[in-house]
């Protein structure tokens, strides 16, 4: 028997399209009832409870008993970026879903990666940064530059050294629609909470849609316009 990590049971959890589709529901950043991911996978609550004790068995998810209800959420970022990665790769190799509803067009323009900004708008505002030099990028990694610690502090972005200092602090991911990268990490995170906090944005009540205000829209085109070819 080898040795490791069983990296097969997280392909067992995955495998199966009910617990893959609550999953993905919960790449909202928002904490779910069974309820409410039953119907995100088409399938009974009874089925649901048990779909999700084993999600919650082999951690992937975690729950929060409020009331009568229990909320169901992912365990961490560890879950939310293979979940991103996997997507990613799905859509890199033509594994996509054949049939496309009217929000497909809204989730590739701007939608949450469990909590930062994705799709057109979490490339438009990477690259953004980048072209500007307040980010400073190559093929392994991403870090923010001093100029862009100022620049952020001034729309409000302040963050602890402690912070600046983590693993964590610029990730970036491969956004499966626009097969390009957006900004992740600490940062991608800090973000989308001072979009939320302007209301520049805000976040479906249903889906990972991110819905912007027309004067957000105004005002992010301002702070991160599209970089000139």
């Amino acid at each position: 028997m080898r040795e490791g990590p069983e990296i097969a049971l997280i392909g067992s959890l995955l495998g199966d399209p009910a617990r893959s589709n609550m999953l993905m529901a919960l790449m909202s950043g928002k904490a779910l009832t069974a309820g409410e991911l039953a119907r995100e996978a088409g399938v009974t609550p009874q089925t649901a409870s048990s779909h999700l004790a084993k999600l919650e068995d082999g951690g992937m998810v975690k729950h929060v008993k409020q009331g009568r209800h229990r909320y169901y959420a992912l365990q961490d970022q560890h879950v939310a970026d293979l979940l991103e990665s996997m997507t990613g790769l799905a859509a890199a190799r033509g594994h996509m879903r054949l049939r496309t509803g009217p929000k497909d067009p809204a989730m590739r323009h701007a939608r949450l990666c469990y909590s930062h900004l994705a799709g057109e708008k979490g490339v438009q505002m990477l690259d953004s940064l980048a072209a500007k030099g307040l980010i400073q990028t190559d093929e392994e990694a991403v870090a923010l530059s001093d100029a862009g610690r100022a620049y952020l502090a001034e729309f409000g972005v302040i963050l602890s050294r402690k912070r600046q200092a983590g693993p964590h602090m610029c990730k970036t991911c491969l956004d499966w629609s626009a097969r390009r990268y957006h900004l992740g990490g600490v940062l991608g995170r800090a973000l989308w909470a001072r979009l939320e906090e302007l209301e520049w944005a805000k976040r479906d009540g249903k889906t990972r849609i991110v819905l912007f205000s027309r004067a957000g829209e105004e005002a992010f085109q301002q702070l991160f316009p599209m970089p000139q070819l």
